[in-house]
């Protein structure tokens, strides 16, 4: 072999290396899993992007892998995921794993970098829906009834069992989903973009989103407006407008409130303006009473 080829052989062996030393691996996958950002996610929540700065700590590192030697792109991925994002805690490395993949695709220019938010924002309300089903319903009730039942028998044991049936599933998904969405974000994604469905799977997540959002909001508005209509009839409830609401579509006041929020954030309306003026009507409608 000449001198030359010696060299270029040489130079593409560092380059190789050097790919590599850069290469999202397992190792990574795993460790951000279970670093601060994502045991952490509702530490640092915040009513106005609420688990935002927890979703970039947990894949800080992986960007910066991503876009090593870029600082102005890993800075710039960085405000990208700083956009409001909101989970089953489970789920978020799930999440992370399927960004991460497309970031690879950003640093690579062959996807646009508001996809990856798209994305984000597609899998937030079917996840959290599925997620608070199976964690919050379904084994935190039961890990809390077995739990209950040892202590009330004077078995030490008790809360530890608790512990361990809630965490066990929850840190397998954890470590699971982030290597799983890694892998769908490398080659679903990637098949999914070239035959377009993935808009179709956006759009259909999105219906889910909506169903899920739509429930929620009526299942967590707790205000009623108990104003009386005429007078109060002996040995029946008085009439009060919002036995009336009811009467024409159960939650109709949270979902005329939620509709009221969309058209004040469309309008750029501060978040945080909002949440002090709620406060404040509730405040003043549960003094006057008509609110409660």
């Amino acid at each position: 072999m000449t001198s030359n080829e010696t060299r270029t052989a040489t130079a593409q062996t560092d380059v190789s290396a050097n790919n590599n030393q850069y290469k999202i691996t397992k190792s990574d996958l795993i460790k951000s899993s279970l670093n601060t950002g994502a045991l952490g996610m509702e530490f640092s929540w915040t009513y106005y992007k609420q688990m935002n700065l927890a979703f970039c700590l947990m894949v800080a590192g992986m960007l910066k892998k991503i876009y090593h030697g870029r600082p102005d792109d890993y800075a710039a991925a960085l405000r990208r995921h700083a956009a409001f994002f909101n989970i089953t805690v489970q789920f978020a490395p799930f999440v992370g794993g399927i960004a991460m993949a497309m970031e690879e695709r950003v640093a690579r220019g062959e996807i646009e970098p508001d996809s990856v938010n798209d994305v984000k924002a597609a899998l937030m309300g079917p996840l959290s829906g599925i997620g608070d089903a199976i964690f919050l319903t379904t084994i935190r009730v039961v890990a809390a009834a077995v739990g209950i039942s040892l202590c009330q028998a004077g078995n030490a044991a008790g809360p530890i069992v608790f512990l361990l049936i809630y965490n066990i599933p929850a840190f397998w998904l954890r470590v699971w989903g982030v290597q799983k969405g890694y892998s769908m974000g490398v080659g679903f994604l990637e098949k999914a973009s070239e035959n377009g469905l993935m808009q179709k799977v956006i759009a259909a997540i999105g219906i889910v989103g909506a169903m899920v959002i739509g429930g929620m909001t009526k299942d967590m508005f707790w205000a009623t407006i108990p104003v009386q209509i005429g007078q109060a009839v002996e040995g029946q409830d008085p009439t009060t407008i919002q036995t009336v609401l009811d009467s024409i579509m159960p939650g109709i006041v949270g979902m005329s409130a939620f509709w009221i929020y969309y058209r004040l954030l469309a309008k750029k309306i501060n978040p945080m303006w909002l949440i002090l003026g709620t406060m404040v009507l509730g405040v003043i409608g549960a003094y006057f009473g008509f609110l409660a």
